[in-house]
C-alpha cells in the first residue's frame, strides 16, 4: 500500500457555514493584486457594536460556524481582540487573515485558545519575490511575526497567492514553511478582482497562469509540503471530465460581508453590485431581482457560470466550440494531508 500523500477533493457539505467578515477596508500595504475595491466595498471601519450585531446575524447557538476576520488589514481594527473573544462566545471558530504586521499587539491581547488560526499572507520564499508584490520590507516583518506566533503557541497558516509573478518560486515554499513551523498551507489562485482586474504585471500578458502550468506545478508542490508534515489546501480550479460541477451557493452557506453592508455568496462577484444580501438596520435582507444567486442553478458546459460571465478570457475552446477545461466553483478545494493526519 502506498504511503505517499494523495490529493482529495473537499466536497461541499450541506449546513456548513463560513462567514468571511471584512471589518474594514483600510490597509497599511498596497499589494499589487489586492482584491479590495473601495468603490464597491466602502471605506468604513465598523464600530465594535456594529460588528457584534452583525456577528449575531450569522451565529448558530447549536452549531459551530467558521469565521474568517479580514480587511484590508484586520489587525488595524482597534477592537480586534475584543471581537475575537466575543465571536468565540457565539460559537464561532475564528481565523484572522493578516498581512503579518499584527498591529495593536494582537499576540499579547488574545490567547491561542481564543484564536483558532492566525493566517499570514506571503507571496514569495524570500524578499526578492515577495516584496515587489506586497511592498518593501514586508517579507522580513511577516516572517518575524510568524516566528513569534509559532513560539507563543498559536496555530498558524500561510496563504500564497499564485500568479504569473511567483509561480516559479512556489516549489521553494515547503522548506520555508517547515523552517518557520507553519503546519497549514493555503495555495490560492489569483482572482481577477480589484487591482488585478484592471492592471497587468510588467512584461506579463496576464496575472494568471495557464491550466497546464497550474496542473504541473501546484499538486507537486502540495505533495512536497505534505511530505514535510504540512497540511495543504488549494483550489480545485479545473474539473476532470467525469466530475460533476457543483456550486457552493446551492449547497453550503458562504457569506462574504463588507463594511458597507453588502453580503455576497460568490467571491467572483465582489466587483459588482449584484450581492444576494445586504445588512440594513442590523438585519440580513435578501435582495430581490437579478443578482448572483439567480445564476447559481444554471448548468453550462464551461462549469462555473459566474466565471463564464465575469472572466470569460479564462476559458479556452476547441475548434468545435467545446471548452478545453471545465472550471470548478472557486470555493471547491483540494487538500493534501500529511501522513500524520491520514
Amino acid at each position: 500500500m502506498s504511503t505517499a500523500p494523495l490529493a482529495r477533493t473537499v466536497g461541499f457539505q450541506a449546513g456548513e457555514r463560513n462567514v468571511f467578515f471584512h471589518l474594514l477596508t483600510a490597509c497599511n500595504l498596497a499589494c499589487r493584486h489586492c482584491y479590495i475595491n473601495p468603490g464597491q466595498h466602502g471605506t468604513a471601519t465598523l464600530p465594535f457594536a456594529t460588528v457584534l450585531a452583525w456577528l449575531k446575524l450569522f451565529a448558530r447557538p447549536r452549531q459551530q460556524t467558521n469565521l474568517i476576520l479580514l480587511g484590508g488589514e484586520p489587525t488595524l481594527h482597534p477592537d480586534l481582540a475584543a471581537i475575537i473573544k466575543a465571536a468565540k462566545a457565539m460559537r464561532y471558530a475564528v481565523t484572522v487573515d493578516s498581512n503579518g504586521y499584527l498591529f495593536h499587539d494582537l499576540l499579547d491581547r488574545v490567547t491561542p485558545k481564543e484564536l483558532d488560526y492566525l493566517s499570514f499572507s506571503l507571496d514569495g520564499p524570500d524578499s526578492a519575490i515577495n516584496d515587489p508584490i506586497r511592498g518593501e520590507g514586508v517579507y522580513a516583518v511577516c516572517t518575524a511575526n510568524i516566528r513569534r506566533a509559532v513560539a507563543q503557541g498559536f496555530n498558524t497558516s500561510l496563504i500564497y497567492t499564485v500568479s504569473g509573478l511567483n509561480i516559479d518560486s512556489l516549489h521553494r515554499m515547503p522548506e520555508l514553511l517547515a523552517e518557520l513551523g507553519v503546519r497549514r498551507f493555503f495555495i490560492q489562485v489569483i482572482g481577477l478582482r480589484g487591482k488585478s482586474a484592471v492592471g497587468l504585471p510588467e512584461g506579463k500578458s496576464s496575472w494568471q497562469v495557464d491550466p497546464e502550468q497550474w496542473l504541473a506545478v501546484v499538486p507537486q508542490v502540495a505533495a512536497a509540503a505534505a511530505r514535510l508534515d504540512i497540511h495543504v489546501i488549494y483550489p480545485k480550479v479545473y474539473l476532470d471530465l467525469q466530475e460533476p460541477f457543483q456550486c457552493a451557493g446551492l449547497v453550503a452557506e458562504n457569506f462574504f460581508v463588507f463594511p458597507n453592508g453588502r453580503v455576497y455568496q460568490c467571491p467572483l462577484c465582489e466587483d459588482y453590485p449584484i450581492h444576494s444580501y445586504e445588512i440594513r438596520d442590523n438585519q440580513l435582507v435578501h435582495r430581490e431581482g437579478l443578482h448572483e444567486d439567480r445564476f447559481f442553478p444554471l448548468n453550462i458546459p464551461e462549469g462555473c457560470v459566474m466565471n463564464r460571465l465575469l472572466q470569460p478570457d479564462n476559458i479556452a475552446y476547441g475548434h468545435d466550440g467545446t471548452p478545453l477545461h471545465r472550471i470548478s466553483c472557486c470555493l471547491l478545494k483540494q487538500e493534501m494531508r500529511p501522513l500524520s493526519l491520514q
